[in-house]
Parts: C-alpha cells; structure tokens; sequence
C-alpha cells in the first residue's frame, strides 16, 4: 500500500490483548491509513489470549491462543517481539528499546499492562515460587513440576498465596498436573471481590469437595526452604506450617507505569497513569489504555475496560468524540469447573437496596439479587454453582426486572422472561459493548443468518465466551421475526432433530447409513451425523453396533468398542453390577492385569479400570475376562455407565433397604442402553446417601416406605443436583417409572444432551414429565414399556459376539500388515509400581520460537 504524504506514525508500549484491540479498532475504521502503526512488545511472540491461560494445562497449543493474525499480515502495521521500551523522550516524540532501537512517533499509546506482584515475604525467590501471569509464567511451572516428579516418589505438594480469580485458576492448573493443591486467602473467603460472605462459603465447598484444600483468614509469613535454596514449606502468621514442594504467588497485580513515571506523567495514589475519559495523559501525544491506565479514580484489571479504552483511543485519533463511559466489571468464569459470576453492584452498597438470594448448600449453589428499594430495579447480583441465568441479568442492570426475582433464582417450569423483549440499548456482551439491538440489527439489517456470522459481524462472544447463549437466543429470535426459518437439523446434512430422525428411522426401519440418509437427508454425512445414526440404531435394537457399515460410523471409543488413552493405548473395563465383585472376580482382574501389564484404577463408579491396552490386545484380555464371567462395561458409549451403590441393610446398620441387590438389578436391565449421552444412576440405601445417588441421571434413595427417585442430575462441567421425580415407590413401580424415563428421554432428546439439560428445556419440566411417565399423560406408557422390554429381551454382550465373528475380529491390529506387532513408539516409566506413558515432547509445554 502506498504511503500517503500525512500519514503519521502511532507506536505502542505493550503487546497485550488490549493492544491488538486498540490497532484492530484503528485499523478497522474509516480514513484509517492516516496512520502506520509499530507495536513493540517484550514476549517472544504475537499478542495472546491471557483469559485462557490455564488450557495450556489441558494440552493445548501456545499458538491456539494468538490473537490477530491477519492484523500482522497489515502492511501498515509491524510488530517487534521480544524488545522492550526502555525510555520516552517526550520533546524529540521518540522511543528507545532495550535492543538500542531509537523509534520516533506522532502518538504514543502506552499498552504496558500490569505485573503479577509478590508479597513482602521471606523466601518469595526461592526456586520453586512462581507468579501466575504470561505463558512463560506457566511453561515454567509446570517444567518445574514434571522435573521435580521425577525425583520423587510421593505426591507434589503445591500451596497458591491468593484466593481471587488467579489464585484458583493457578490452583486448576497445580492440580492439572497433579499436585496436592492448598488455597491460602489472607480474606475471610475466597473471591472476596467478587462474592459476599454466602457466595463465599458455597464456593469453599465446592471447591473443596474437588479435592482442593482452602485455608482463609490466613497470612503468609515465610517460605521455607531448607535444602539447596529450594521450596520445602510454608510458615503462617499465627505460627502455623505446612510442607510444600511449589507455591504459586496470586495476590494480585501492580501496573507497569515505570515509563510514565521516568517522564513526569501523573500516576494514580495506587499506580497508573492518570488519563482523562478521552484515554489521554497529561501529554496530548500520549496516552494510556488497559491495566497501566487509571481512569475514572481506579486502574480496571478486566479485559472488558481495557478493550472500551482501546476503541476510545483509536477513535480520537481519527477525530472521534468517544468517551470512557465506564467500566462494567462483571465477571463469569468457570474456576475447576465451578461457576461464579457478579455483576453490577455485587455488594449491595446502594442506599435502601434489598437483597434477594437463594441458597442450596446440599446441591452447592449461592444466588443473589440486589434490587432498588421498591423491589423492581435490578442493581446486581452474584452466582456460584450455577451462572445459568448470568446472560439474562447482567443486561437488566439498572432496569426493572420483567418478572419476579425469584423465577432468575429458582428453576421453573415457566422460566425467566424471553429474551424478545429486551430492551434494544442493553449491553448483551460487555467485553465488547455489544447491545442487544446491534445484534438484532445484524440479521436485519446486515443480513447475518446464523450465531457465527453474527459474531463476526458485531464481535459479541468472541471474547470470554459467557454471553454467547444469549446471542444465541437473540439471533434465533431475530431470524423468526424476520420471517427467517432457523435451522434446527443436526447439521447441514440433516434438517431433522435427533428426535425427528429417531422416529424416523423407527417408522420407515431403515438399517443403514446410506439407506437413512438417502431417505431422510442428503450428501454423505459428517462426524456430527454418523455417529448420531449409529446411536440411534442402536437405540433401537437393530443389531451389533459394529455390524454392516456402521463399525465406520462410530465415535473413536465405540469403533473400537474401548476408551482411547493420551499415548494411543485403550483402557479395559469390565461391568461390576453395583460395586459387588467376588474374590474370585478380583483375583482374575488381578491375574489379567499382571499378565498384560496395565495400570489397574478403581473408577469413581465402583468398578476397575485397565490401562494401557494394546489395539491387538484387546480380544485377547476380553477373552479371559469373558471366560472369567465378567462382560463389557461400556465406559466408551453413549449408554448405560455404572449403577453405584452403597451396602445397604445388608451389612449397614442404618440401611433400611437392600440398595446392592436393587442397583444390581437396575444395572442389569439397562446395561447397553444407547442413549444421546452417557447414563449414571445411584441407590442409597438411606437418607446418609452415601451412593451420592442425587448427582446422577438417576438417583434411588431408601425410606421407610420403599424408594424416593430423583432424576436429572449429572457432574461433569455443569454439575446439577436431581430433581425428586417420585416418594415411596415400590420395587416395580420404581423399575416401571425409570423404564419410562430412560425410554421417553431417549426419544425425545437432542444429541449429546444429558439428562438434566434434556429436562430444563423439556416444555412444562418436571411436571409434564411426572403426567407422562406416572399418569400416562399421552397415552404412550405402554409403548415406553414395550420399547424398554424389547431392549431388555435382545441385550447381547457386545464383546462376547466380537470374539465369536471373525470379521469383526479382523478390525483390532496395530498394523495392517503385522496383527501381533506392537507400537514400537510406545513408551513406559514405573511410577507408585505401575507403570505409566512417558512424557514425550508432545506432552509438555513448548514456548520457544
């Protein structure tokens, strides 16, 4: 691109994600090659997405992370990595870097960000502290952690100064990589920012039933470290100590204001560069935006301001009016898979305001209200445990609430409000000041027809991500208003819902792939399609799942009917109805175990887990196990799971009914069911629970009387507690009543759609579920009765039929050419004497470029 003759030259400090926006914002806008544009930032690589931080412990790439690639291809934008400015002569308008760069400009925008800081403790350098701040931060410990577990022969212990939003996401990441983790907040609960006391004690709990340990009102005084220089414990004001092998330091960040200060900028009382709502400093050549900046009396440590300063400065400088018009600092994250989101005025600190809340402590859920003195005018609120009803608030800030406060608080069969009448200036996405009538005016007006366009058009949930189901909800709304007919089909090649298609393929008893899509769809399929057909027919009772064509239209687990590990090996897991396993049964897992050499687990769900299987393995550990009288598990389908059990009366002596013998039962008669998602049940044999009956998609509980059942529940990301479905049933009425459920719910649900989200968006909830399944309410339940009775009746183990079909059989080598060669690529270590894969390069976290 040619230059122009008045072009000017902008450079930025700093090379955060609130500069990539603010030259995405210059850049993006009219007349905007007036200006070339040089970023210089001290990291080894591009601008990255620092809220995602943590996945890197889940496996994923640096470079998934980069933001802006296609801003970086802009002839008129350069980017210098890896080079720091060092110093601003304001009067020659020009820069130094540490590289002895000499670098003039007609603006500078200073985009230093913050630094993660330290507390004034003794032994805060010692090898083994870390802060938790930029990729080099994380790469570091976690190679710290991997080259410490090799020299130790027990569990890691870690210990995160700091109980806020960083400090539990560095805790996620410590117990990621399997470390012994203990969360020390000097508050009285964690997130005190964020939530009040009741949030607080919600949100101690769920984090600490995860394994987490959690001390508050807790100071750090020291950090012990006796053996060469490096971490071996921690001491605490009230004199109290611990042992600790790293410790993560979360106590906040300070801005990096040290360039403003050397030039006479005027910096805050807490820090940062003192701007005016046009994001200016005292110098009209500079100015400051992001967590080095303070506007409005306080420096903002949320993406959300930093991106409205980014706009507003890109905006003056092309002769734009905009003004900060300040921060909204609501938040929704999900920190160890808990959810807790505030908004607004969180506290309460209104004159006169009122606080609704609503708290469950046995299904670890806190929410929260703050509402104007007539009980109408939503202020703020706060969430944890479950942020479901977050997208709805947050917009409603500061309006009156359509509905009573109740209906966002508890779950009911009528909801809160639609989202068709939310009013047209409510932010919907706050990280970028997106309203709700930009998005409706995006399908309108701009002619977006789906949630992908619509976000590549306004930019609303390209961000955190939390506001997205509302942008959802907004788009589809706009679409049928506009007269537009919103696909519902499970994917291009199908315009059918799952449910559709189920009855579907039931009505016209099509039995392959090509027959149903031929029929019922077009083109070839896809990975969302095949697997759903596979399920479905399945479902149905047509046969082996790996008969005619359908052995390719599986998922990688049920193709080769075993649970794919990280290191390309398979894990093994035979069904152990209700937990009860004989001597005899543990002694031939044991013997196979030994004789094959794999990492032997008890599961969560009462049974044995068998890792490290070869393909060629497989029918040969499933021969002995069939032989020994054990049968498929189905830890890898869309199906029945486990049916977890307590004693019961048994043995218990506060058991008042037999829980072995009804999970076994339970177990039996829906083992192999193939349903949209896995399936977990319970049965306690008492009030204790000690089955944790009410977390699973069923959940039986004794009485007195007979059995109490709840259904919906689930774990997993969202966790959800279950609904009490039915009292005091019998024996047979309860088989009866989760016969129908199971056959109702997989008729009726969406693809991969547990129970507990099938049951929320069921029209009339649990009430309309209770008149079909107790009451017959459709006239269906003989139909439901009959379908479960058919499955039970043509059960058929499905490896016990693999080992007796040579074809079948032909599909589990490890090369084509060479059935009983193992994977020369494969290899072990011994660890707590078992062993377990090698971490290779792959495994481990590469930063360099």
């Amino acid at each position: 691109m040619p230059s122009r003759t008045d072009q000017q030259h902008v450079v930025v400090a700093g090379a955060g994600m609130v500069a990539y926006r603010f030259v995405e914002a210059l850049r993006s806008r009219d007349d905007a090659d007036r200006y070339r544009v040089t970023v210089i930032g001290d990291e080894p690589r591009p601008p990255y997405d620092r809220v995602a931080l943590t996945t890197y412990f889940t496996g994923r790439d640096p470079e998934d992370l980069h933001l802006g690639g296609d801003v970086w291809q802009d002839p008129l934008v350069t980017l210098r990595k890896g080079t720091t400015v060092t110093a601003i002569d304001r009067d020659a308008r020009r820069v130094q870097t540490d590289r002895g760069d000499d670098v003039g400009y007609d603006h500078l925008v200073l985009a230093t960000g913050s630094y993660a800081a330290r507390p004034p403790v003794d032994g805060r350098d010692l090898r083994g502290c870390f802060v938790y701040r930029t990729i080099d931060d994380v790469a570091d410990l976690r190679g710290y952690v991997e080259t410490l577990r090799a020299d130790q022969d027990r569990p890691l212990r870690g210990v995160v100064v700091g109980g806020g939003l960083l400090g539990l996401e560095a805790a996620g990441a410590l117990q990621a990589l399997g470390v012994e983790t203990t969360v020390v907040e000097f508050a009285s609960r964690l997130m005190p920012l964020q939530v009040d006391d009741g949030g607080g004690a919600v949100l101690r709990r769920l984090i600490e039933n995860l394994g987490v340990t959690v001390r508050t009102s807790t100071a750090t005084a020291k950090v012990l470290g006796a053996r060469r220089g490096r971490v071996d414990g921690m001491r605490f004001a009230d004199g109290s100590s611990m042992p600790a092998d790293v410790v993560v330091f979360a106590t906040g960040v300070r801005p990096r204001d040290e360039l403003a200060r050397d030039i006479g900028l005027s910096v805050g009382e807490r820090g940062g560069v003192i701007v005016d709502a046009s994001c200016l400093t005292d110098d009209p050549a500079i100015s400051a935006v992001g967590e080095v900046a303070c506007i409005d009396g306080r420096v903002w440590g949320l993406v959300a301001p930093g991106y409205t300063m980014a706009e507003v400065a890109a905006d003056r400088l092309l002769g734009g009016a905009a003004t900060f018009p300040g921060a909204d600092s609501s938040t929704k994250l999900k920190l160890l898979g808990v959810d807790v989101a505030s908004f607004g005025d969180a506290f309460g600190t209104e004159p006169g305001c009122l606080e609704v809340s609503y708290a469950d402590a046995v299904a670890g859920v806190y929410k929260k209200l703050v509402l104007s003195d007539d009980a109408r005018t939503l202020l703020g609120g706060i969430l944890v445990g479950d942020a479901s009803s977050y997208a709805a608030l947050r917009p409603m800030i500061g309006r009156p609430l359509r509905t009573d406060p109740s209906a966002y608080l508890v779950a009911s069969t009528d909801g809160p409000p639609p989202d068709d009448d939310l009013p047209a200036d409510a932010t919907v996405c706050s990280c970028n000041n997106v309203t709700a009538g930009e998005i409706r005016s995006a399908v309108t007006d701009q002619g977006c027809c789906s949630v992908a366009e619509v976000k590549g058009c306004t930019r609303a949930g390209t961000s955190c991500g939390s506001c997205v189901p509302l942008v959802k909800r907004l788009t589809d709304g706009a679409l049928e208003e506009a007269g537009i007919a919103v696909a519902k089909g499970m994917c291009e090649h199908f315009e059918l819902t799952r449910s559709e298609l189920f009855n579907a393929i039931q009505v016209t008893e099509l039995r392959t792939f090509s027959d149903i899509i031929a029929r019922h769809g077009r083109g070839r399929g896809c990975d969302i399609c095949k697997p759903v057909v596979a399920s479905l027919l399945a479902s149905l009772g047509t046969g082996h799942i790996l008969d005619d064509d359908r052995g390719t239209l599986q998922d990688t687990n049920d193709h080769m009917l075993a649970n794919l590990q990280k290191d390309g090996t398979y894990s093994i897991v035979p069904r152990i109805p209700g937990g009860e396993v004989t001597p005899d049964g543990l002694i031939e897992i044991g013997r196979i175990a030994k004789e094959f050499d794999l990492y032997t687990k008890i599961t969560g769900g009462q049974r044995i887990d068998m890792f490290g299987a070869r393909v060629e393995q497989l029918p040969l550990i499933w021969k002995q196990l069939v032989d020994a009288g054990f049968e498929c598990g189905h830890a890898y389908g869309k199906s029945l799971r486990t049916v977890k059990s307590c004693v019961g009366n048994s043995w218990c002596r506060y058991g008042v009914q037999d829980s072995v013998a009804m999970a076994i039962r339970l177990e039996l008669r829906y083992r192999g069911l193939r349903s949209p998602h896995k399936l977990k049940l319970g049965v306690s044999g008492c009030a204790r629970e000690c089955a944790e009956a009410r977390s699973k998609d069923v959940g039986v509980i004794a009485t007195d009387k007979g059995w109490n059942l709840y259904v919906g529940g689930n774990g997993g990301f969202t966790p959800r507690h279950a609904t009490l479905f039915a009292e005091d049933l019998d024996d047979e009425e309860l088989v009866r009543a989760i016969d129908r459920f199971f056959s109702y719910y997989i008729r009726t649900a969406d693809r991969l759609q547990r129970t507990a989200a099938w049951l929320e968006e069921l029209p009339g909830g649990i009430e309309h579920l209770q008149d079909v399944v107790l009451r017959d309410g459709l006239g269906i339940a003989a139909d439901l009765d009959a379908a479960m009775e058919r499955h039970v009746a043509s059960y058929r183990d499905e490896w016990s039929e693999v080992l007796d079909d040579p074809v079948k059989l032909a599909r589990f080598t490890s090369f084509v050419n060479a059935a009983d060669v193992p994977d020369p690529d494969l290899r072990y270590e011994t660890e707590r004497g078992q062993r377990r894969p090698v971490l290779i390069a792959g495994d481990r976290l590469e930063v360099r470029s």
